[in-house]
């Protein structure tokens, strides 16, 4: 693979180049076997017939990805709310447009579904989907509640149809290849996870006219919406769960509206701990008032702290610089500055200035296209992707309960009754 710094679109296999991945990596990503030279090989002349339940934003992002995916052929659009359904009809110019899910869910031309609606509405038209016999592609989080997310991964048992959940960083090659090392112990055990996501705006989006404001707005209201929890936590919680090879045992937390006091039910701020059986924690905090921090998502290692994101290594004890290197980090430091010689009383415990060891090249995208197109291919073959569904579940599942913690202002643990009897080997069962 070329280590250019920006890297065209190539296939999934291309841009994973390189990656090696072996051993406990391998057993823990075998997802990644559904986008293999092999797997695109086997459904080189067919197509996967896609109708898209709510072309909305995100709906809109997948079907221009969709572009990209020789195998997609988008059949059919629906959507109750009319502009979203026109402006994605003139992507798909050919495609059968409903106003009734249930109705396209009728339609023989339809092999399977992608359903991007808000997050109240995922339980019911996923069920209604597999039951007509369809494949099913739902955005994350899973559902509104843990039980309709238990709810559905049963139905997937039970009629034998794929099922995958939105959670695209399973297929980022950055996150493959940055966990690929921490599970191979190559920075030493794991004693924390950091992840938090920072923005500064209201959330809100522009509504046409008052009636349309729940519709529109559906993330501000209970009723809908579990908020920063699902929206944004849904996609980092995986990261302690890879990190440790384990779930979380508890969690608990705080959220409340501080900023954004304009008729919202959902908190604008939260911060979660989850404790995993050996005694890790993992943090995730937001906030919708202040952007400085941005995005982050860390595993702290006893040698090392990984950037997920950013691809990048952050050694304990770095290589040791030379003499010049080091007299000019001095100066840009400033060591010798007046305080400096002054000495001081008290003195912070500042943190590395190190910058860090790139993991792997610089890569466009998220894994979104990739996520796709295995879906694709999965529904061609009728070949569920090992683990890519667990891995999901229990994503949507842990921020769910994170939800639920902050609402009752408790330390929870996940009830027994909701781990999944199919997937064996986290916590030692």
């Amino acid at each position: 693979m070329e280590e250019n710094k920006t890297m065209d679109r190539r296939s999934f296999i291309e841009r994973l180049g390189g990656l090696g991945l072996a051993g406990a990596a391998a057993a823990a990503f075998p997802w990644v076997e559904a986008c293999s030279p092999a797997a695109n090989k086997e459904v080189a002349r067919e197509k996967a017939r896609i109708g898209m339940i709510g072309p909305g934003s995100r709906g809109y992002f997948h079907l221009e990805n969709m572009k990209q995916i020789p195998q997609a052929e988008v059949v059919a659009l629906c959507d109750i709310y009319e502009p979203n359904l026109q402006h994605a009809s003139e992507l798909y110019p050919e495609a059968k447009l409903y106003r009734d899910y249930r109705k396209m869910l009728e339609d023989p031309n339809v092999d399977c579904v992608v359903i991007t609606t808000p997050l109240f509405r995922h339980f019911q038209m996923a069920m209604d989907a597999m039951d007509a016999g369809k494949n099913v592609f739902c955005e994350k989080a899973m559902a509104y509640t843990i039980d309709e997310c238990y709810q559905m991964y049963m139905k997937h048992l039970q009629t034998g149809k794929i099922l995958f959940i939105g959670q695209q960083r399973l297929f980022d090659p950055k996150y493959l290849k940055a966990m690929s090392g921490v599970l191979a112990g190559n920075y030493g055990p794991v004693v924390n996870v950091r992840n938090y996501w920072f923005r500064n705006g209201d959330w809100r989006r522009d509504v046409p006219s008052p009636e349309l404001e729940r519709h529109i707005n559906w993330r501000l209201y209970r009723e809908y919406s579990r908020g920063l929890m699902t929206e944004l936590a849904c996609h980092q919680i995986q990261n302690g769960t890879w990190a440790t090879g384990m779930l979380p045992s508890q969690v608990m937390g705080s959220g409340s509206i501080i900023y954004w006091k304009d008729g919202r039910e959902v908190f604008d701020n939260v911060a979660c701990i989850y404790t995993f059986p050996n005694g890790v924690n993992m943090t995730f905090e937001s906030v919708i008032s202040n952007a400085h921090w941005g995005m982050g998502e860390q595993i702290l290692c006893k040698d090392a702290m990984v950037d997920l994101p950013g691809s990048r290594v952050y050694l304990e004890e770095p290589p040791r610089k030379s003499g010049i290197e080091s007299l000019i980090a001095e100066i840009e430091e400033g060591i010798f500055s007046n305080s400096a010689f002054a000495g001081t009383s008290f003195s912070a415990e500042n943190g590395s200035k190190d910058k860090g060891i790139a993991i792997m090249p610089e890569a466009d995208g998220d894994g979104s296209v990739e996520i796709m197109q295995a879906f694709c291919n999965a529904c061609i073959t009728g070949k569920m992707p090992d683990k890519v569904l667990e891995e999901a579940y229990y994503g949507s599942v842990f921020s769910l309960l994170g939800d639920e913690a902050l609402l009752q202002q408790k330390t929870l643990s996940l009830d027994e009754k909701y781990y999944l009897p199919t997937y064996k080997g986290r916590n030692g069962a």
